[in-house]
C-alpha cells in the first residue's frame, strides 16, 4: 500500500530571497537535523542570465531503525538524490527527491516548493508532498512502513524549525534584507570563470519555463488551501500526519464532491472519529453527506417544529454552558415517559427531534467559536448532563431500547466527536442493564467521555462542581440555578396514536411487526411457548392490557409434549394485571426446557392459582359466548451473556413509572425473576451500585 503525505501551506513571514539564504545554510551539513549526515553536489548549472540555478545533491541520512533491521538490511545510512530548481526571476524553488538505497524494494518520492505568498509579496509559502511504496523488504514491510513514516513526519516538523533557526541567525547578524534578482547585462568577464567551474558536458541550463514544468500540480498556488497557521489558530494543534490527512481529505472533496464542501471543523471530526485513518474517515464522511442530502438535514432547523406534546413531555433542553465554555444540554431521562412518547408520536418524530438537538448543538458551538475564539476542542463540542432519577423497567421496554439503539447509530454516524462530555448522575441499580444494552453501539472514543455517578456521588469535589460552575448547577440537583427544562411525566394514554393512525403512518410498521395482539376468553387463556436451551437465559416481556383484567403466569416443563395440568411447575407468581396497565418484566431461567407465558382472564381471588386449564374448560370457553380480554404483547429471549453481569434485582427499582414493581412486591409467593444471578453477576451489580467512574 502506498502511504502519502501532504502538508498544509506553511508561511514564513520573511521575503523569498532571505528564506533562500536560510535554506542554503542547511548544506552541506545541518547539526539541527541529527539524522542528516551530510551532502555533496553532484551537478550544478545556471542559466545564461543567472535567473535559474539548478543543483543536484546526494544526501546521506542515518537509518533510525531497530538494530536487527539495520543488520538485516546491511546499511547504517541511506542515500537520497535531491534536485533543486531555483528561479530567482519567478521567485520559486522546486525540490524533487528520491531514494537511491534499496530503490528496487522501497520507493520514496518527495516534492517541495517555496514561492511568494499570493497576498503578500514579502512572505514566503512552503508546501510539501511525499509518497512511500514498500514493495518488499525481507518480510519487514509493515514495520519499515511505520518506522519510515514516523521518522519522516519528525523530520518535517524539524525542517520548519531549522529554517526559522537560520532566519533568526541571519537577522541577529544584521542580515534582514536580500536584494531581489534583476536582469543584468551579460558580463564577459563572468563567462570564463563560470566555464572553469565545471565541464561543458555537465552544464545543464534550465530556463524559467523548464523550471516551472518541474512544479507538481499538488503545489500550485491557489486561494483554497489550508495553511499551517490557520490550522493551529482555528482547528487546534495537529501532528504533521494529522495535518496531512486533513489536507488530503479536503482536497479529495474539492475534486469529487458535488455540492457544498463541509467546513474544516466538520471534516476534522470525521478524521478524529476514525483515528485519522484516511480511507475510513472518507467512507464515513461520504455516507454522512449522502444521508444529510437524502433527509434534507441542512434545512432541519428551519423546517422542524416539535409537536406540542413533545414540548410538554420531552424532558430535555439547553442550559447555559459548562466550565470549559461548551454548550450544556440537560436530559431528565428518568422523568421522561419514553414508552408513552413512542406510542404518542412515533419513532420517526422522536428521531427527528434528536437530530434537531444535534443540529442546534453544532450551531451553538459555532456561536461559542465567534464569542470566545477558535482553536480549542471545547469550542466544537457540547456537554450533556443526564439525570437518571426515576429510571425503571418502563425505560427498558425492548422496542424502546431498539429505537434508542437506532438513534445512537444515526448520531454516531453523522455527528462524530460533537459530544465533549456526558455526565450521568443519580444512576440507579437498574442502570447497568440499560448500559449493557447500549454500550456496544457506542464508539470507544465516545465511551471514554462518559462520567457516571450513582446516588449522591455527584455532589462535592470530583462531582459536578468539577465540570459546571456552581451558579449553573440545576436546582433539582442541589444547585441554585432555576432550570427551565420540562419535567416530563406520564403521557396520557388518550394521546396515544390509535390503530387507525398507526395504519396511516408508514414509519410505524415496526409496531405491527413487533407486537402481537391476543384475545383471552374465560377458560381459554392465551399461551406462548418458549424453548430454552441454556440455563440462565433471560426471558423478557412487555404487554399492555387493552380490555378487561388478566392474570399473567410463567410455567416450566423439562421437555415438550406435556399434558395439560401435568409435568409443569409455576416459576413466576401469578400477577393480576388491570385494564389499561403496561407491564414489563424478565425472568432468569434456572433450567433449560419449555417455558410457557400464559394470560388468563381474572377470576375471583379464591380461584387464582398456579394451574393450567383442562381440555373441557377450553372447549367450553370456545363454544360459549362471554366476555373477553384483549392485550398487545411482546417477548424476547436473551442469552445471559448478553447482560454480561449487569443484571440486578429489577423489582427493587421502584418509581412512579414502574407498575410491575409495586405489584410484584405485594405478592406473597416466592419468585426468582431477574434476581437469580451468578456471584460474578452480583459483584458487577454491586460495583455499579456505587459507580462513580469514567467508562
Amino acid at each position: 500500500m502506498v502511504q502519502k503525505y501532504q502538508s498544509p501551506i506553511r508561511v514564513y513571514k520573511h521575503p523569498f530571497e532571505l528564506v533562500m539564504v536560510a535554506y542554503e545554510k542547511r548544506f552541506p551539513t545541518c547539526p539541527q537535523i541529527p539524522v542528516f549526515l551530510g551532502s555533496e553536489v553532484l551537478r550544478e548549472s545556471r542559466s545564461a542570465d543567472g535567473a535559474v540555478h539548478v543543483v543536484e545533491r546526494s544526501c546521506r541520512l542515518r537509518v533510525e531503525a531497530p538494530r536487527l533491521l539495520r543488520k538485516i538490511a546491511g546499511v547504517e545510512h541511506v542515500v537520497f538524490v535531491q534536485r533543486n530548481v531555483l528561479n530567482w526571476k519567478e521567485r520559486t524553488l522546486f525540490i524533487e527527491a528520491h531514494n537511491e538505497t534499496f530503490a528496487s524494494r522501497v520507493v520514496v518520492k518527495e516534492n517541495c516548493s517555496y514561492r511568494v505568498h499570493p497576498e503578500n509579496e514579502d512572505w514566503t509559502c512552503f508546501e510539501q508532498s511525499a509518497s512511500l511504496d514498500i514493495r518488499s523488504f525481507f518480510g519487514f514491510e509493515s514495520a519499515l512502513e511505520k518506522i519510515a513514516m514516523r521518522q519522516y513526519t519528525a523530520n518535517v516538523k524539524r525542517g520548519k524549525e531549522v529554517i526559522e533557526h537560520y532566519l533568526n541567525e541571519l537577522i541577529s547578524q544584521g542580515t534582514s534584507h536580500i536584494p531581489r534578482w534583476t536582469p543584468a547585462l551579460a558580463r564577459e568577464e563572468d563567462a570564463p570563470s563560470q566555464a572553469g567551474q565545471r565541464e561543458p558536458d555537465s552544464l545543464e541550463v534550465c530556463g524559467p519555463s523548464s523550471a516551472q514544468d518541474l512544479a507538481p500540480e499538488s503545489v500550485s498556488t491557489d486561494g483554497d488551501k489550508l495553511d499551517a497557521d490557520y490550522i493551529e489558530r482555528c482547528l487546534g494543534h495537529l501532528t504533521p500526519m494529522q495535518e496531512s490527512c486533513l489536507v488530503q481529505l479536503r482536497r479529495w472533496l474539492q475534486e469529487t464532491h458535488k455540492g457544498k464542501i463541509p467546513k474544516d471543523e466538520h471534516i476534522l471530526r470525521f478524521l478524529r472519529a476514525r483515528d485519522f485513518h484516511l480511507d475510513r474517515a472518507r467512507e464515513m464522511l461520504c455516507q454522512s453527506l449522502s444521508w444529510r442530502k437524502q433527509h434534507q438535514v441542512d434545512l432541519l432547523l428551519e423546517t422542524w417544529r416539535p409537536p406540542a406534546l413533545l414540548e410538554e413531555f420531552y424532558a430535555g433542553g439547553w442550559h447555559y454552558q459548562d466550565i470549559d465554555g461548551r454548550p450544556l444540554y440537560i436530559l431528565r431521562l428518568g422523568h421522561m415517559d419514553t414508552k408513552g412518547l413512542m406510542k404518542a408520536v412515533g419513532e420517526e418524530v422522536l428521531l427527528r427531534h434528536i437530530l434537531s438537538v444535534n443540529e442546534e448543538g453544532q450551531k451553538r458551538c459555532e456561536g461559542n467559536t465567534k464569542q470566545f475564539g477558535r482553536g480549542h476542542l471545547c469550542r466544537s463540542s457540547w456537554t450533556c448532563l443526564v439525570d437518571l432519577e426515576g429510571l425503571s423497567l418502563r425505560h427498558l421496554w425492548r422496542p424502546g431500547v431498539k429505537a434508542l439503539l437506532r438513534m445512537i447509530e444515526v448520531v454516531e454516524g453523522n455527528y462524530p466527536e460533537t459530544l465533549g462530555r456526558l455526565l450521568i448522575v443519580r444512576a440507579p441499580r437498574i442502570f447497568p442493564v440499560l448500559w449493557t444494552l447500549i454500550s456496544p453501539f457506542i464508539n470507544e472514543n465516545t465511551r471514554q467521555k462518559f462520567l457516571i455517578y450513582s446516588g449522591s456521588n455527584y455532589q462535592g469535589p470530583g462531582g459536578l462542581v468539577d465540570y459546571l460552575d456552581k451558579d449553573v448547577i440545576p436546582d433539582f440537583l442541589g444547585g441554585e440555578c432555576l432550570c427551565n427544562v420540562p419535567e416530563g411525566g406520564l403521557v396520557p394514554k388518550s394521546l396515544y396514536l390509535t390503530e387507525e393512525d398507526q395504519e396511516n403512518e408508514d414509519q410505524l410498521w415496526q409496531w405491527r411487526e413487533t407486537y402481537h395482539s391476543a384475545s383471552v376468553l374465560r377458560g381459554a387463556p392465551h399461551e406462548v411457548t418458549v424453548e430454552i436451551l441454556e440455563r440462565e437465559s433471560v426471558i423478557t416481556w412487555d404487554f399492555d392490557i387493552l380490555r378487561g383484567d388478566v392474570v399473567f403466569s410463567l410455567y416450566h416443563a423439562k421437555q415438550a409434549g406435556w399434558a395439560l395440568g401435568a409435568n409443569f411447575s409455576c416459576v413466576e407468581a401469578p400477577l393480576i394485571c388491570r385494564e389499561g396497565e403496561s407491564i414489563q418484566g424478565s425472568h432468569v431461567t434456572r433450567w433449560p426446557g419449555i417455558y410457557l407465558l400464559q394470560w388468563q382472564m381474572h377470576s375471583p381471588p379464591a380461584h387464582v392459582a398456579c394451574s393450567l386449564p383442562g381440555v373441557e374448560d377450553v372447549l367450553t370457553a370456545l363454544h360459549s359466548p362471554g366476555p373477553r380480554c384483549k392485550l398487545l404483547y411482546y417477548y424476547e429471549v436473551l442469552a445471559s451473556e448478553d447482560f454480561r453481569g449487569s443484571m440486578s434485582s429489577l423489582e427493587s427499582c421502584t418509581s412512579r413509572f414502574s407498575q410491575l414493581s409495586a405489584a410484584t412486591s405485594s405478592s406473597s409467593a416466592p419468585s426468582h425473576s431477574s434476581s437469580l444471578v451468578s456471584s460474578a453477576h452480583q459483584d458487577t451489580a454491586e460495583k455499579c451500585g456505587s459507580l462513580k467512574s469514567t467508562i
